[in-house]
């Protein structure tokens, strides 16, 4: 008896716990968008949210971000910030935001839905996000806008596959935007992003993609124990003298044998 009044009892601790769990995840998803916005309007971003230096801000607000949702960030290979060059990486999730921008001082493109979700939206544009809308045809100004960010000196990091996957693989990559590193004749950086849990496996939580729900989404990552995030960075490509079509397949190809590498590296056996 004494046994089976314990279970209960237990369960309910077990219960109690998670939910203080979530609710402090939450207060601190709440006051990390607050100090976003603190930032933003404390150092006047807005006025030129592009402005080269304005990275740094960024990349200290994702850091914020990575702490908030227990995420501790791995990096791997070189990620010196030399010379500008288009970035670009897998996609796995939506946190492969903060992930990149705590490794490296990058400005994001993103879908333009973004752009219009409240707070966030405003945050994100405030740090200097780009918007590009799909299947509009909007993708030639954005390759130009890209290009000339470039050759100011302006990092620009965007995910090449268009969508988001489990993280097992690369999808295809769909290499218009990447004319923008021939046009301003920089090179091109990958990064790969790979979320492994703490058995030592690819999680499964931090992944998003399937038919769940963006809230949904969030509510589980809030609620998922600590994940550590590998983000590797190969050697710059060189893109002299090379077609987009030539330049498009190389990164495919790199994308594909870098995560395959970085899988073995970090993964138990």
């Amino acid at each position: 008896m004494t046994q089976q009044l314990a279970q209960p009892v237990e369960q309910q601790k077990k219960g109690l716990a998670r939910v203080f769990h979530f609710a402090k995840k939450l207060g601190n998803s709440v006051s990390a968008v607050s100090e976003g916005f603190y930032v933003v309007y404390r150092h006047q971003l807005y006025k030129q949210p592009n402005a080269p230096e304005n990275t740094r801000y960024v990349q200290w607000f994702c850091r914020r971000l990575c702490k908030v949702f227990n995420i501790e960030v791995q990096i791997h290979g070189d990620a010196a910030q030399r010379d500008p060059a288009l970035w670009v990486s897998n996609h796995v999730s939506w946190l492969d935001i903060p992930v990149l921008g705590s490794g490296a001082r990058v400005f994001f493109l993103a879908k333009a839905e973004i752009e219009q979700w409240p707070l966030l939206g405003k945050l994100a544009k405030g740090g200097g996000t780009l918007f590009i809308k799909r299947g509009s045809g909007d993708s030639l100004r954005i390759r130009e806008e890209i290009a000339k960010f470039l050759t100011q000196g302006i990092p620009v990091l965007f995910f090449p596959e268009a969508t988001t996957s489990d993280g097992t693989y690369i999808k295809r990559i769909h290499g218009r935007l990447l004319g923008a590193a021939i046009e301003a004749q920089r090179p091109v950086q990958i990064a790969l992003i790979a979320y492994v849990n703490q058995q030592g496996e690819l999680d499964h939580v931090a992944p998003y993609f399937g038919d769940i729900s963006f809230t949904d989404h969030v509510k589980r990552v809030l609620e998922m124990p600590k994940v550590t995030a590998h983000l590797m960075f190969l050697p710059r490509i060189d893109v002299t003298g090379k077609t987009l079509e030539v330049l498009t397949k190389e990164v495919q190809e790199n994308m594909q044998k870098g995560l395959q590498a970085l899988h073995q590296n970090i993964l138990a056996v």
